[in-house]
């Protein structure tokens, strides 16, 4: 019955997962068939960028589901935490392959290119904004509505530069731990030489806000659906059978 509970508790997050594996079984037999029907294994990196997306959706979700009252809460939080924030930027990432269409050969007729980039792009995305969701729920449990939405706002902020990083440099969220110099000369590099990398500053300022936009969006459609059952709820209660 204990596990059940804790199940049922968490149904909806279990559902969104369940979503997210079908748009992205989707995802990867639209680039296989692409892959046949041209005869080529151009777009083949999209199934990678997916796989590395699906990184800070794993640590998010444990981080979010370990029991608060372990002892060793602190130190897994903290592990998944680090950890999907360094792959974080990969999952909205994938909306930059749309760029790829500029450059794409004619072996496959373009409005299939455009579907098949909406449904990596849109798992991307929903992948990054669910397990931001899970992340700032487990801060805001822990110090508050300020400090989530604090939480929030810093990480869509270092997610934008992550992207920036790995679109116009070619860095991975593994090169961190790699090569932390050369990045760190390129991030101050940034601040040196503003004019030099105005559009640096463009996309990374352009994409926080769209980002922003569609976690906002997403934050908003489940506090109707919570309204909505808080509504019935309490309709039930004043009314009842």
């Amino acid at each position: 019955m204990k596990n059940q509970f804790k199940f049922a508790g968490h149904k909806y997050i279990f559902f969104i997962i369940f979503l997210l594996l079908i748009g992205s079984l989707a995802s990867v037999m639209l680039a296989k068939a692409r892959m046949v029907y041209s005869g080529t294994n151009e777009y083949s990196n999209l199934i990678w960028n997916l796989i590395l997306a699906w990184i800070p959706m794993i640590f998010s979700t444990f981080a979010y589901l370990v029991p608060r009252s372990k002892k060793w809460f602190w130190v897994i939080s903290l592990f998944c935490t680090l950890i999907w924030l360094l792959f974080f930027p990969n999952a909205p990432y994938i909306l930059t392959d749309f760029s790829h269409l500029s450059t794409s050969s004619a072996n496959a007729p373009l409005w299939f290119d455009v579907i098949m980039l909406i449904w990596f792009a849109w798992t991307g995305l929903l992948l990054g904004v669910f397990s931001l969701h899970l992340m700032q729920g487990m801060v805001t449990q822990l110090w508050g509505k300020f400090v989530g939405w604090v939480f929030t706002l810093l990480v869509v902020s270092l997610g934008s530069i992550g992207i920036s990083l790995g679109r116009f440099f070619r860095w991975n969220s593994w090169d961190v731990l790699q090569e932390p110099l050369p990045i760190l000369n390129d991030v101050l590099d940034w601040i040196r030489y503003p004019f030099s990398n105005l559009r640096v500053y463009g996309f990374t300022l352009l994409y926080s806000l769209l980002f922003l936009f569609v976690y906002l969006a997403f934050r908003a459609f489940s506090g109707t659906i919570k309204e909505r059952e808080t509504d019935e709820f309490d309709s039930t209660v004043d009314n009842p059978v």
